[in-house]
């Protein structure tokens, strides 16, 4: 599912999480995922409003306890609790991009920094909110607009700066802006690391069949216009030819101190948590030693949990990542038996193949050699020409 993102007027945690709810984001398995954080004393409602006529969704967090500061620490390790996984890892991204840009500005450490404004109940609700809600949804690629930017001042806990705010232009690198004559902060700290969390893409509408749009609205009135950010949600178009055409992610790693066996590992690792494909190409790294590229192929919202992966299991110290357009040609499995083995064998617009694994296993019962029995199992498929 494609999630195309308009911020008419800009962009904050609660008004994209109003959108996705508004979209068709169903709000229960949202607040569950908040729950699970352990975060108490709050309470997540929504309520339908009219903005200069448009009808649009506002989200409230009404909170008993009244902490508005901690530290990034603090709120990183509540929401690396949330359920289901895929959305603890955005959520977590999200955090630690907030941390890393306030360490930078205020030249501290991103595990003791401590946040201000964003240190309470809302940045945690809208963090987890919104990556819980797109998991709800199935959304795999964000698509978002020109982000507009607002100039003036913003009154902050260190005194009177510059809109944009220093956080929010550092978490912004990379994105597409353009100037607006609303005054103040038109995007907010929060909805800027939640769009590098979710791996947004600053691309034209993409080609989709669209399924619903929402509407989210934010708590400041403006004086001409509704004050509201759209998603629309979409399918892909089918590409050319057969094939279904949609946007991955390239993840790739260099690698000169694992051996064969953990390199195997760590593919088969991979392919278990969410990995479309992995892969690995030897290469010569500096000084001539041997070693290798891993490559996995993975859709965005799977990227932040497979980077940890390669974290935790090789020790490398740098995950790249890009952007990769691909065409996949429609399948479908059948399952033939040989000898009362059964053995599943995958069709394309092609050609068709037995899977190894069935027919290692089916070899290894029926006492034959692998070769024999794949030759079997496609005369008894209904692709074999015979």
């Amino acid at each position: 599912m494609i999630c195309w993102i308009n911020p008419f007027t800009g962009l904050a945690g609660d008004m994209l999480l109003a959108a996705l709810l508004a979209a068709g984001a169903p709000i229960e398995p949202v607040r569950a995922a908040i729950a699970a954080t352990g975060l108490t004393g709050w309470e997540l409602t929504t309520e339908r409003v009219s903005d200069h006529g448009l009808a649009a969704t506002r989200v409230h967090v009404r909170v008993t306890d009244h902490a508005a500061e901690r530290r990034a620490a603090e709120l990183i390790a509540l929401a690396s609790a949330a359920v289901p996984q895929p959305v603890a890892a955005r959520a977590v991204a999200a955090l630690r991009a907030i941390a890393e840009v306030e360490a930078r500005i205020h030249g501290t450490d991103p595990a003791s920094v401590h946040l201000h404004e964003l240190g309470g109940h809302d940045t945690i609700v809208d963090v987890v909110g919104v990556a819980a809600a797109m998991h709800a949804l199935g959304v795999d690629d964000v698509v978002c607009a020109p982000l507009p930017l607002g100039t003036g001042r913003v009154r902050s806990a260190h005194g009177l700066i510059p809109a944009p705010a220093p956080a929010t232009l550092a978490l912004l690198t990379g994105a597409a802006v353009i100037g607006t004559d609303i005054p103040g902060e038109t995007v907010t700290p929060t909805g800027a690391a939640l769009l590098r969390a979710l791996n947004t893409r600053f691309d034209p509408v993409p080609a989709m069949t669209v399924r619903a749009t929402g509407y989210g609205a934010g708590t400041r009135a403006l004086p001409d216009r509704p004050n509201v950010v759209a998603v629309t949600l979409g399918e892909r178009l089918r590409g050319g030819g057969d094939g279904d055409g949609e946007v991955v992610t390239v993840l790739e790693t260099n690698l000169d101190d694992v051996t064969g066996e953990v390199l195997g590992h760590v593919i088969a690792r991979s392919l278990e948590a969410g990995a479309l494909d992995a892969w690995a190409t030897p290469a010569v790294m500096k000084k001539g030693r041997p070693g290798h590229v891993l490559h996995l192929l993975a859709r965005p919202q799977d990227c932040d949990a497979l980077q940890e992966l390669l974290f935790a299991e090789t020790g490398t110290l740098g995950v790249r990542r890009g952007t990769v357009d691909r065409t996949v040609l429609p399948r479908w499995f059948e399952t033939v038996h040989i000898d009362g083995v059964p053995v599943s064998v995958k069709h394309g617009p092609h050609g068709a193949k037995p899977e190894h694994d069935d027919l290692v296993a089916a070899a290894g019962r029926l006492g034959l050699p692998l070769r024999a029995v794949a030759e079997r199992a496609m005369r008894l498929s209904s692709g074999s020409a015979a």
